[in-house]
């Protein structure tokens, strides 16, 4: 993560899922998780900006507070996709990935605060992580995750 800075911004994971399962997430959901490409959609406006934020989803342990937090044990973080940009883009990113073809919107996940559908997509086609970008208005960076 040598790349991101402490800057705000928005940023998209890209995770890899490689089980079967069926998760609690927080007290009151479960859901069931497959093998593919889970995409979450975040913003990172508080102290440390993207790369804290980012740090923190990438820890094995922690307390568990976002729905994130709950699926991240069963997921591999692979690419992280992100803009400096001053606007809360978060909103505008989660619906270019809900009106994606091939991309599954997991309904209400990581959204109680807003009235987005969802901030959590599946795909088993890593290509389509790669079309995300491609149809966004505003320039974004990525970095691999892998170490």
């Amino acid at each position: 993560m040598h790349l991101l800075k402490p800057d705000p911004g928005t940023y998209a994971l890209i995770l890899q899922c490689l089980t079967n399962e069926k998760i609690q997430v927080g007290h009151s959901r479960q859901m069931d998780v497959k093998p593919g490409y889970y995409i979450y959609v975040g913003s990172a406006f508080g102290p440390g900006g993207v790369i804290a934020r980012v740090s923190r989803h990438c820890r094995q342990t922690k307390f568990r507070h976002w729905h994130i937090d709950y699926l991240r044990e069963f997921v591999t973080p692979l690419t992280v996709w992100y803009s400096y940009h001053s606007e809360h883009l978060e909103h505008h990113w989660a619906q270019a990935l809900l009106d994606l073809k091939d991309i599954q919107a997991v309904k209400g996940f990581g959204c109680t605060d807003c009235k987005c559908y969802s901030h959590l997509f599946w795909t088993d086609i890593l290509s389509e992580v790669d079309r995300f970008s491609q149809i966004l208005d505003r320039n974004i960076a990525s970095e691999s995750l892998i170490i």
